[in-house]
């Protein structure tokens, strides 16, 4: 029915008849507008509605600073364990949108497609006026970034070379704020392919000049990096937040700013510590270093590699290495991931293996090998070796989810699945959106995986020397490794970020 109008009728246009016909549709317009109202009712709130669906969805990024699946395949990064505790709290499920950069992830969230934005998002000027913002949980500073041995500059006008960052970006925010204010000759690139991760690794190739980078991510890539090294801040301290899109709506984000301001302040550090409390610069290791850890470490362990040696029928030398890159043989050794021992078990896998103390010298390492054989023996047995052992060591650090990944992207670009040497290219396109969204198990840091690969076939090189000559005169290790470093001269068919010799490079 038409409220704005009454039915046109014979009896409307003159006489009392006409008068009954309009008070009757004026009475079942009113009664159809109360029955309208009667059935409507008030809009639920966001987080009515999450806790109804009983699903948060998260917009985030694939990085070590946030969320990724790690080497047990399970999800893992600072900002997941805070969004997990969250989500427990409220007893919901937390279901994660992966976008390829910050700027994405709050798109999602000002498209409504996700509720919260979680992505390592630094607070910006332009930021404020797309979205709300939860308290800060860290803070980071954005540092401009160029390879060891290149000339420092000490501002942004002294910059000789390619700038490139990633596009919507923080960086990009504060380049064209400085181009505005200070610097109008400031030149840059930005870029929609590669994260902030990827550009970390173009600096330290040697194939870009500069990026911008926040200073977490930094610290961490500078553990796989050491040639990467840090210019200036080109901007003040930022706070990294979570975002909620902009409406009058706040009952989601008052009940974040609830949670973070009574999290116990323990757990929050536990969470942090977990990932950024042990991130420290790992310098070059050459054989004069390994040989050094070889007399004062490796003699107290070398029997159990022995043993876990002829238990797994494995070499004890390449068990001592993965041990050596794992934790420098030091058993009290704990990563910025929480993983312990020499061997640097997780509790998981320490659990599957049904260790009682990962910490105790004698299970990480017999557990560490049962655990690298276990993975061997699940690849395909027409992989030959050392290939074999090579892929089994990149699983070893990344999980056999995305080597098999690694495999199959080899495979279709033409390479050969069954070669390390097709493999360990195919690694670093795991960290790049347009091909890890083909894979099953999604980003994976490739380029650490075959760095980690690389380092243990050095140190088992180096080991395999040092121990060669069981008859000769005795000779202790740093003798060995001088002898060495006059004798033999390795040839490096491709630089490697560590500066280590290894015929993977």
């Amino acid at each position: 029915m038409n409220l704005g109008a009454t039915p046109t009728t014979p009896a409307q246009e003159s006489g009392p008849g006409g008068l009954h016909w309009a008070r009757l549709a004026l009475l079942c317009g009113l009664f159809a507008l109360f029955a309208v109202l009667g059935t409507c009712s008030p809009r639920h709130s966001t987080l009515d509605e999450v806790r109804t669906l009983g699903v948060l969805r998260v917009a985030t990024i694939n990085s070590p600073t946030v969320y990724y699946i790690g080497p047990d395949g399970h999800p893992i990064g600072f900002e997941y364990d805070l969004l997990k505790a969250f989500t427990d709290r409220l007893g919901i499920q937390l279901e994660l949108v992966v976008a390829t950069t910050p700027a994405a992830a709050i798109d999602l969230v000002r498209q409504g497609a996700a509720q919260i934005a979680a992505a390592s998002i630094t607070i910006t000027e332009g930021r404020l006026q797309q979205v709300r913002f939860s308290r800060p949980l860290l803070q980071v500073a954005p540092m401009l970034v160029y390879r060891r041995g290149q000339p420092r500059p000490r501002d942004l006008g002294e910059l000789h070379g390619e700038l490139r960052v990633v596009k919507g970006s923080a960086p990009a925010e504060i380049l064209a704020a400085a181009q505005k204010r200070a610097y109008p000759q400031l030149r840059w690139s930005e870029t929609e392919d590669d994260v902030a991760e990827e550009l970390l690794y173009q600096v330290a190739q040697g194939t870009l000049d500069y990026t911008i980078v926040n200073s977490d991510l930094l610290a961490i890539n500078q553990r796989y990096y050491p040639n990467l090294d840090t210019a200036f801040a080109v901007a003040g301290a930022q706070d990294v937040a979570w975002a909620f899109r902009k409406d009058h709506d706040h009952s989601l984000s008052d009940e974040v700013e609830k949670f973070l301001a009574t999290l116990d302040p323990g757990e929050f550090a536990r969470i942090k510590d977990r990932y950024f409390g042990h991130v420290e610069q790992i310098d070059s290791l050459g054989a004069l270093t390994l040989a050094t850890h070889v007399d004062t470490r490796l003699s107290r362990y070398r029997a159990l590699f022995q043993k876990a040696g002829d238990k797994t029928g494995l070499d004890w030398r390449l068990l001592a290495a993965i041990g050596y890159q794992e934790s420098h043989w030091d058993s009290d050794a704990t990563s910025p991931t929480g993983v312990r021992g020499i061997m640097q078990l997780t509790n998981d896998t320490a659990d599957f293996l049904r260790l009682s103390d990962r910490e105790d010298p004698g299970q990480s390492i017999a557990g560490g090998a049962r655990y690298f054989k276990q993975i061997a023996d699940q690849l395909p047995t027409d992989i030959p070796e050392p290939d074999r052992t090579w892929m089994a060591l990149a699983a070893y650090n990344m999980g056999v989810g995305h080597l098999f990944d690694a495999r199959i992207l080899t495979q279709k670009n033409g390479g050969d699945p069954n070669r390390w040497v097709d493999v360990r290219k195919s690694l670093p396109l795991l960290s790049q959106p347009r091909w890890y969204m083909q894979t099953k198990h999604g980003y994976a840091r490739g380029h650490q995986a075959a760095i980690y690969v690389g380092n243990i076939r050095s140190y088992y090189d180096m080991l395999v020397w040092i121990t060669r000559d069981k008859d000769a005169e005795p000779q202790t290790a740093l003798e060995a490794a001088e002898e060495q470093k006059k004798d033999e001269a390795r040839d490096e068919a491709e630089k490697n970020p560590l500066n280590i010799n290894s015929p993977v490079f």
